[in-house]
């Protein structure tokens, strides 16, 4: 999987992941990557790549087995870290569940960049 596009069932899959990963309580957004950020700079007739969602990287090392997928957030300061990590991790778990049943269960790691 190189071609990490909207267009792809990888950058759909990553785009379901994204919007469960913000509606979880004490989510502030998702942590922008380099793409996102240098976005503005591009011209208006630039191709966008709307593909990987900012925070979200999906990987398959092996091809068949789990997914190995990592969420980096910004929290909410009234939000307990843990409490928002474990959600994005639940919420992440159930959502490939839903998306991709029978499917070995994900490794998930979460990662909270910052407070908000």
């Amino acid at each position: 999987m190189n071609d990490h596009t909207s267009n792809t069932p990888y950058g759909r899959l990553a785009a379901e992941l994204a919007t469960s990963v913000t509606e979880v309580p004490g989510v502030a957004f998702l942590r922008p990557g380099l793409t996102d950020r240098l976005r503005t700079a591009l011209p208006r007739s630039a191709p966008h790549s709307a593909g990987t969602a900012a925070g979200v990287r999906l990987t398959r090392p092996d091809g068949e087995g789990p997914w190995h997928v990592e969420i980096h957030v910004v929290a909410l300061r009234q939000a307990r870290t843990v409490d928002v990590a474990r959600g994005v991790r639940d919420a992440v778990g159930h959502r490939l569940g839903v998306l991709a049943p029978g499917e070995p269960r994900p490794r998930v790691t979460v990662t909270v960049t910052g407070l908000l």
